[in-house]
């Protein structure tokens, strides 16, 4: 009760302080015996008065932000570690948040009540919370200073955010470029000074993850939900289709294949005889690189790849980046065996998550790929509120499907 009385008291100090100087130190007028918000703050107060209505109710947005996540370095370090951020957005009613160095939301988590409140003002992907956008907030100080901040309750020129506290730390490439920052808000009664510890030390351990995949990046980079194609430091490779189905296999089993597993996912029972495959992995080989081991057939060091990306995601119960990242069926077209294992996997997981969630957007984006899917259209129709407009997607989407 002492804390909260404290907190309160500090709280109560700088709304008077804001509209103090709402009202006296924006136009230049001396502040007198009133106590001033902090040097940085009011900096950044002075500075995005210009651009930001301190009334203004949720950050603007930037719209569908799925292929800047699906491309982002940070999208790998961070499924990583999606379980233990969730925890402890869970535990301590924290909403998570990963940006671009732009300060645009990629990707979030969180409780469910945390999440609402945190959505009511744009705390969600696509949420744009750069200083010109939204003034000042933890994540645009972190983001202008490369240093971690907190700013609690009405240091925030945005009165929507008034009822918050949120702690931030840059997020660093191994060659110091700064790729965005991780953010952890809650409500400004469950402000803890430990916080920023924890965010700071996420932070490294993004960074650490970050650090050790380029060391041991190849360059290569697999895309094959909903398509299929290969490429080695952004230049495309042209691989035929056996070639592309062969990669996805040995990309989502980093354990390797020996030859006789890998013939019969690749062949099945077919007659195909074994200086078939062998043919084609020498020339998958060089294709590569030389990336891919002899005696077991395994990828030397591992590839960026999108089925890989989901399938960690749904491991670490992360259905919001299993969603966002699905795009379609594994290699679409392809009868291999093991494709079709895989292909089947990837579609009930996600599938099964989205069912399993109380997330109309998560049906929604997941309806889109699944057109013939009625109980995912009536999942997400049962979850929109009666007003909202995105029914009549849902609505024609179950209709469609309905018909067929």
């Amino acid at each position: 009760m002492a804390q909260r009385r404290i907190l309160s008291q500090q709280r109560a100090a700088l709304e008077d302080a804001w509209a103090r100087w709402l009202t006296r130190g924006a136009e230049g007028t001396p502040a007198g015996d009133d106590a001033p918000p902090r040097g940085e703050v009011e900096r950044s107060w002075q500075r995005s008065l210009r651009t930001v209505d301190p009334a203004r109710d949720c950050a603007p947005s930037a719209g569908d932000i799925d292929a800047r996540w699906a491309d982002s370095a940070l999208r790998a370090p961070v499924t990583e570690l999606t379980g233990e951020l969730r925890t402890i957005a869970d535990d301590a009613d924290f909403v998570a948040a990963v940006t671009d160095e732009t300060g645009t939301i990629l990707w979030s988590c969180g409780g469910r009540v945390m999440r609402r409140r945190a959505e009511r003002v744009n705390f969600a992907p696509g949420g744009q919370w750069d200083e010109p956008h939204m003034s000042t907030n933890a994540l645009s100080l972190a983001l202008r200073t490369d240093q971690p901040h907190i700013v609690f309750s009405a240091e925030h020129l945005v009165a929507a955010l008034h009822g918050w506290v949120c702690y931030c730390a840059p997020i660093r490439a191994a060659d110091g470029r700064q790729l965005g920052v991780l953010d952890l808000s809650t409500t400004w009664d469950r402000s803890h000074p430990l916080a920023i510890s924890t965010v700071r030390t996420l932070a490294t351990a993004i960074e650490s993850k970050l650090q050790t995949r380029s060391a041991m990046a190849s360059g290569v980079a697999l895309r094959c939900l909903g398509t299929g194609s290969l490429t080695r430091d952004g230049a495309p490779v042209r691989l035929r289709p056996r070639h592309l189905e062969i990669l996805v296999l040995l990309a989502l089993d980093p354990e390797g294949y020996s030859h006789e597993r890998l013939h019969f996912a690749i062949y099945g029972d077919r007659p195909v005889g074994a200086s078939t495959l062998k043919s084609e992995m020498s020339y998958l080989q060089r294709a590569t690189g030389g990336d891919i081991t002899n005696r077991v057939y395994r990828l030397v060091s591992p590839i960026s790849c999108d089925a890989v990306d989901v399938a960690a995601a749904l491991a670490a119960g992360d259905t919001a980046t299993a969603v966002r990242l699905y795009r379609g069926p594994l290699l679409p077209g392809s009868e291999t065996p093991g494709i079709l294992g895989w292909r089947q996997f990837l579609e009930v997981g996600v599938r099964t998550a989205v069912l399993s969630s109380g997330e109309a957007e998560f049906a929604l984006r997941y309806g889109r790929y699944a057109p013939d899917d009625i109980e995912v259209h009536e999942h997400a129709l049962r979850l929109l509120p009666k007003h909202d407009a995105r029914r009549a997607v849902a609505a024609a989407r179950s209709h469609h499907a309905l018909r067929d």
